[in-house]
């Protein structure tokens, strides 16, 4: 890419950075350092808000550029993702948005521990928690370094992983210093900029093909080399009964694993009440629809404008589709309108990196801190909780960035998929089970988060994903054991069966009373903080 595309680029980025570190250092000057305040906000966000924060926690670097690199790449089987991360909202609204707020205080093991022992639950929630934030967290990661790999015409290997330190770097610095307020704010500002930078890319392309939706279609098939197949299922997940097995596994995880995201169930406690917490999600849902629509536009419209082949040439998995597509509706290289088109969409992209790494890493170090170092003190004051999470919250964005340099050549959307697996697993089973099962114990609530969380990890570990396939993370060793990409499918279930198995075999039998309190509570709202 020319200097003048990495030059606006940049000053567009900074700028965003700027405007991003003032809310930052304004909210961290008036914060008042108590724990509601760090993990919460102070409970004072308002529905729109909060929903407007919740879309953008949401729509990540997996959504802007993975989704529509997979569509450009695969046509109707990558807008798998685009549907399953819309449809699971419905399971977050009806099943788990208002319950949540009534029953937790600032992370998920807060809804489990009302009403088992709490030290067990939360170490085990806390850890699953952990490891969900970290996956996905990778996933961002990845996005920024494909990024600035566009940004430099591909030959920048140390500016892209000194970009990746840099993403990592900012992301603490907004944690440790505002905390959910300034991280608030940040997704507001951020879902604007993407919604905004979205719609002027779809428009473009509609444009471009006369409002003639299906003559995008048969556009992008004609330049697919695959024909009227790149608009049928299969091309991707049609081939023999593994890839039809994992086109399953990815839906499972992606509809379920939503309600399991720590960073989007701690988004429930920054309003005042259930009822603003479900208006919240109605809020998200209209948002992130209307976004993920025009991800399936942009998609084609690489496909269609660009070519798969030039997108496989800029970056294998595809996560540089869009920035291509700007490219060429601006003008084509060399031209001012694609230079200030390019720019845009780029800044845009690292402003949504910047902004969920934040949240994401914000809800992980809240679960260090508020689960696992105050479960192991016992007696942990708030405020040395919260110089914990801080403390947290770069040993997180260490590793995050430390395997997002490992992770570089994956697809973001792949990515997400299997911290969505790994949510599905272990996260809603125990969240389901303490709120609806009556008989449900501590040993049951410990071995539903591990028996869903060490099969999906180890699942992944042996998969085709590290090993013994010329994409995986360790291309030239060979330990593939497990045939599927994402192990959603069997680990989904196993985390559930773990669940009822540690129950039914508990010798402690459920506190029915605690079980009382906590429906009241989960359904009205009494004694909810």
């Amino acid at each position: 890419m020319t200097g003048e595309h990495q030059t606006l680029a940049l000053v567009l980025f900074s700028c965003f950075v700027a405007v991003t570190l003032g809310i930052t250092t304004w909210v961290g000057r008036n914060r008042r350092g108590s724990a509601e305040e760090f993990y919460a906000g102070g409970r004072l966000f308002s529905p729109s808000e909060n929903g407007f924060a919740l879309a953008g926690d949401y729509m990540s670097a997996a959504s802007f550029l993975g989704i529509s690199g997979l569509i450009a790449l695969y046509g109707y089987d990558g807008m798998l993702y685009s549907v399953g991360f819309l449809v699971a909202w419905l399971v977050v609204l009806f099943l788990v948005a208002e319950l949540v707020r009534n029953c937790g205080r600032f992370t998920l093991a807060d809804v489990v521990a009302a009403r088992m022992r709490e030290r067990p639950v939360r170490i085990a929630a806390g850890t699953s928690s952990v490891t969900v934030s970290v996956l996905y967290l990778v996933a961002q990661m990845v996005g920024a370094g494909s990024l600035v790999a566009l940004l430099l015409g591909g030959t920048g290997e140390a500016a892209r992983a000194w970009t990746v330190v840099g993403v990592g770097a900012l992301m603490v610095v907004y944690v440790s210093l505002g905390g959910m307020r300034a991280t608030t704010w940040i997704q507001i500002v951020k879902t604007v900029l993407l919604l905004g930078g979205t719609t002027a890319l779809t428009v473009l392309v509609l444009v471009r093909f006369h409002g003639d939706f299906n003559e995008l279609l048969l556009s992008a098939a004609g330049r697919s080399g695959h024909g009227e197949a790149f608009l049928a299922p299969g091309l991707k997940y049609g081939g023999d009964w593994t890839a039809r097995l994992d086109f399953i596994s990815l839906g499972l995880a992606l509809v379920l694993g939503t309600a399991g995201l720590p960073h989007i169930l701690s988004r429930f406690y920054t309003v005042p009440t259930a009822r603003a917490a479900r208006r919240s999600v109605v809020w998200s849902i209209g948002l992130i629809g209307g976004f993920y629509l025009m991800t399936i536009v942009l998609g084609f419209g690489a496909a269609a404008l660009v070519g798969p082949d030039a997108v496989r040439r800029s970056n294998a998995a595809g996560n540089t589709a869009v920035p291509l597509l700007a490219l060429d509706l601006g003008g084509g290289p060399g031209s001012t309108g694609g230079t200030v088109l390019f720019a845009v969409v780029a800044a845009v992209a690292f402003a949504t990196i910047l902004a969920v790494v934040a949240g994401v890493t914000l809800a992980s170090s809240a679960s260090v801190a508020h689960d696992l170092y105050a479960s192991l003190r016992r007696r942990a004051e708030p405020r040395g909780e919260v110089a914990v999470a801080r403390c947290a919250a770069v040993g997180v964005g260490a590793v995050a960035i430390a395997l997002g340099l490992l992770a570089r050549d994956l697809n973001v959307a792949f990515l997400v998929g299997l911290a969505f697996a790994v949510a599905a697993s272990a996260n809603l089973p125990v969240l389901l089970y303490s709120l609806f099962w009556r008989r449900f114990t501590t040993r049951g609530a410990v071995w539903a988060v591990y028996g869903g969380l060490v099969p999906a990890v180890v699942l992944v570990l042996v998969s085709p994903v590290v090993s013994g396939s010329p994409g995986a993370l360790f291309p030239d060793a060979d330990f593939q054991y497990f045939p599927l990409q994402n192990p959603g499918l069997v680990s989904v279930p196993l985390g559930f069966a773990a669940g009822w198995l540690g129950t039914v075999s508990s010798a402690e039998p459920a506190d029915r009373a605690k079980h009382a309190e906590t429906e009241v509570r989960a359904l009205t709202g009494a004694g909810a903080v």
